[in-house]
């Protein structure tokens, strides 16, 4: 499990609704009171940024014409833990899938056209 925590337009299909399950799997696993320290040490995770983050992915995915059916209830406060070092995911999006490589290459050729 983990939080890519890069922008989830640039995230293929197989990522992008792979991440948004695994917050829902973080959730429970808060929820079912099981520790998450591991993923937190290993920057896996940002625990109180789970809905934000799933809400993100939500967007994405409907904006994709996907159908969402999970939403997240409110959860209560979790306290500020764990950080997702964004640039060092998107380089391993970039080794890991060709897909992701390809929408990432693309963002930032649009990102640079615009600037």
């Amino acid at each position: 499990m983990r939080m890519w925590n890069v922008k989830p337009e640039v995230m293929c299909r197989k990522h992008l609704l792979g991440e948004h399950v695994e917050m829902h799997m973080f959730l429970n696993a808060l929820t079912s009171g099981k520790k998450l320290d591991g993923y937190i040490r290993s920057g896996f995770v940002e625990i109180h940024n789970i809905k934000r983050r799933h809400n993100e992915l939500a967007q994405e995915m409907v904006r994709r014409g996907y159908r969402h059916n999970s939403p997240m209830e409110d959860i209560p406060f979790l306290a500020m833990s764990g950080s997702v070092e964004s640039k060092r995911s998107y380089e391993e999006l970039r080794f890991r899938c060709a897909e992701c490589e390809r929408r990432i290459q693309k963002s930032t050729n649009n990102h640079s056209a615009r600037s």
